[in-house]
């Protein structure tokens, strides 16, 4: 089913389409177009239908596969000629406003990372371009179609088959003076990951990096650690797949422990599942992003654990926003952090409280859910359990 874009008419205000010129990897490009190529091509929408531009190469390809009302040639605007007569960029320029004009398109709402070149081209040619400051498109693919929802229960379930993939690693593992050993090795980070890496492709999946990190590596949410990892210390282990055939990602995170945590990290762990638990009862439409990252900071502030809601200042405890949008990128609208709008049926985002502090290491939870007419829909199916 091709997704709702009666939102995108509003949008375009008085210009006549909504230009986009980048690759299949652009989420906006393949959002409208629903067409992937690793070289820039151009979409243009208009009340009246999707049109592309695209090279001989992928001629034939995007006539089949793309959501196009009309697909053309760059050949059919004289494109080598023009490219050597005037150089590549004010060439391929000038071909894109002449494409323009046969759809009787004189003005243009263009994302706010168009190229350029093109656009100086475009308005040297007498056509209007004017920036969309508020993200249009963006805004509208945050609210999933079935179609798309599907798409991601589809990754999210090959995620989960991942992480179980480095959990039975942990899990079965040999300690040796504190170090995880598999076959006689030490366990490594790097291990681990390869191994979520072979699980992901078997399912179909992709996947740029992943974070595998371990005691003080940990304390970093970003860290995507390195290293032997250790027993009686937390890994953190978030994955954050896409589908190579729809593009849409799935996000999930699980920490894990093989021995005995300490006092305080068991207590952490607890404080978090209990924030994840309060952030996902918070959610509905209606409720903004801001009132459900507040759940989650309550459960911390209420044991004491410093937040950046009492503290911006402070580099442990509760140091990031509760979570995040995802589909056709891993990071989209809408948000849930102190800025975030109404949440809407459709919308797909991730609840993720965590605590981190070099002294203890890190603890993060992370469960993929959808907003439903009448509450949320939790897609992540993979048990929350600390000690493996």
């Amino acid at each position: 089913m091709d997704p709702d874009r009666s939102a995108l008419d509003a949008a375009l205000g008085d210009c006549d389409g909504y230009l986009v010129d980048a690759d299949g990897a652009d989420s906006t490009q393949r959002y409208l177009s629903g067409f992937d190529a690793p070289d820039p091509f151009v979409t243009c929408y208009t009340p009246d239908g999707v049109h592309l531009l695209v090279s001989g190469l992928e001629y034939g390809r995007a006539r089949t596969d793309a959501r196009a009302d009309t697909v053309s040639r760059l050949s059919a605007y004289d494109y080598r000629d023009r490219v050597s007569e005037v150089g590549p960029v004010a060439g391929r320029a000038a071909v894109v406003a002449d494409f323009l004009a046969d759809r009787d398109v004189a003005s243009v709402t263009v994302p706010a990372r168009f190229p350029l070149g093109t656009a100086d081209g475009l308005r040297e040619a007498g056509v209007t371009v004017r920036v969309d400051d508020d993200d249009a498109v963006t805004r509208i693919r945050a609210v999933k179609t079935d179609a798309e929802l599907d798409h991601v229960r589809r990754a999210q379930r090959a995620n989960e088959r991942a992480m179980a993939t480095a959990e039975s690693l942990i899990e079965s593992a040999t300690v040796v003076d504190g170090v995880l050993h598999r076959d006689g090795d030490p366990l490594t980070s790097e291990a681990v990951r390869r191994a979520i890496e072979r699980t992901l492709l078997d399912e179909g999946c992709a996947l740029d990096e992943t974070i595998v990190a371990c005691g003080a590596d940990a304390a970093d949410p970003h860290e995507r650690g390195s290293g032997p990892l250790r027993a009686d210390e937390p890994i953190v282990v978030d994955i954050f797949p896409r589908d190579k055939e729809t593009r849409y990602h799935a996000d999930m995170t699980r920490t894990f422990l093989r021995g005995e945590p300490d006092p305080r990290l068991r207590e952490w762990f607890a404080l978090t599942d209990e924030a994840r638990r309060a952030a996902l009862d918070a959610v509905e439409p209606g409720v903004t992003g801001e009132a459900v990252h507040d759940a989650a900071c309550e459960v911390y502030e209420a044991a004491d654990v410093p937040t950046l809601r009492t503290d911006p200042s402070t580099e442990t405890g509760f140091i990031h926003s509760t979570g995040h949008g995802v589909g056709l990128d891993v990071h989209e609208l809408p948000r849930i952090a102190p800025d975030g709008d109404e949440l809407e049926p459709g919308n797909v985002i991730t609840i993720e409280p965590g605590l981190y502090d070099p002294q203890v290491g890190g603890v993060r939870i992370e469960d993929l859910v959808v907003v439903t007419a009448d509450g949320a829909e939790n897609l992540t199916e993979y048990p929350v359990e600390l000690i493996v």
